[in-house]
Order: structure tokens, then C-alpha cells, then sequence
């Protein structure tokens, strides 16, 4: 964890980190909408889905929990995951992997002819849950029933604190 926190650390220092978020401002804007544009959530967001698409789901877990203790600091009701903490973990776990590294590699070590066959049904089912999850996630979202329910939770945590 350390490791990969100092690589973004430096990446960070070096620029890499805001030039990589300004390439994919477009993209971070639509999808958290409630995060501002040169927060430090956007960079380790961007990381942690870097990794996970190049196949290191290890190397990708320390910039995840940095991402949300990033959210968690934009959060308003610190008790209920926030709109974007939860379009964060759908595309954190959807699986949208470029180079599926551990797969392949577990496909050599048994012998297979081709290990690396998998990689465009990787990618193509990976890309298919990635645009179900987060369309889904943006859709409850919307939902008055959950914004509802929350406010309601919340004023009665109040009361009991209070």
C-alpha cells in the first residue's frame, strides 16, 4: 500500500495526475458531478481505475481506499454513502480490465494453449458491467423513494442523538 501511494505521490508531484484528470475531465464531470474538478478524489479515482484496467487488482486497493476516504471527506451525511461513493464502487468492482494480467497468467501456469484468448471477451463483458452498473447507479440515484428514505434516517438519528 505504501508503494503505490508513493508512486501517486510522485505522480502527483510530477503533474501526471493533473494532466491524466484534464484528459478525462469530460468523463469525471458527468459521472461525479458533485466532486470539484481539481479535488484530490479525482486523481486517485482516475489511479485506482487505471490499475484496475491494466489488471493489477492489488496495486488498485490502496488507491481505492484513498479515493474514498477522498469522497468521505466531500461527504455530507458521513453515516450514508454518497452519490459518487457509489458510482466509485460500481466501477471499481464491474470488472472493466484491458489487460486481465492474473487471469492470463493463471492460464499459462496450467498449460493453456492460448492464455491470452480471453482478452476481448474480457474486455467486452468488463465494458458491458461497467455501462450496467453505473447507468443503473445513476438511475436509483435519481429516484426520490431512496432521497427520501435517506432524509427520513437521518432526521430520525437526530432525534434519538439529540
Amino acid at each position: 500500500m505504501a508503494l503505490w501511494l508513493g508512486i501517486m505521490k510522485i505522480g502527483e508531484l510530477a503533474g501526471l495526475i493533473n494532466l491524466l484528470a484534464k484528459i478525462v475531465k469530460p468523463l469525471t464531470k458527468r459521472l461525479f458531478p458533485d466532486i470539484p474538478p481539481e479535488h484530490p478524489a479525482i486523481g486517485a479515482i482516475i489511479m485506482n481505475i487505471s490499475a484496475n484496467m491494466l489488471g493489477l487488482g492489488n496495486a488498485a486497493t490502496p488507491l481505492g481506499l484513498k479515493a474514498m476516504e477522498e469522497l468521505q471527506k466531500l461527504n455530507p451525511k458521513k453515516d450514508t454513502a454518497s452519490d459518487s461513493m457509489v458510482t466509485f464502487l460500481v466501477i471499481n468492482t464491474s470488472g472493466m480490465t484491458l489487460i486481465p494480467a492474473t487471469a492470463i497468467a493463471v492460464r499459462a501456469a496450467l498449460g493453456s494453449g492460448d492464455p491470452a484468448a480471453i482478452i476481448s471477451t474480457t474486455i467486452v463483458g468488463g465494458f458491458a458491467a461497467t455501462i450496467a452498473g453505473v447507468t443503473a447507479a445513476k438511475i436509483l440515484q435519481r429516484l426520490k423513494i431512496f432521497k427520501k428514505e435517506l432524509e427520513e434516517n437521518n432526521e430520525n438519528k437526530k432525534e434519538v442523538e439529540g
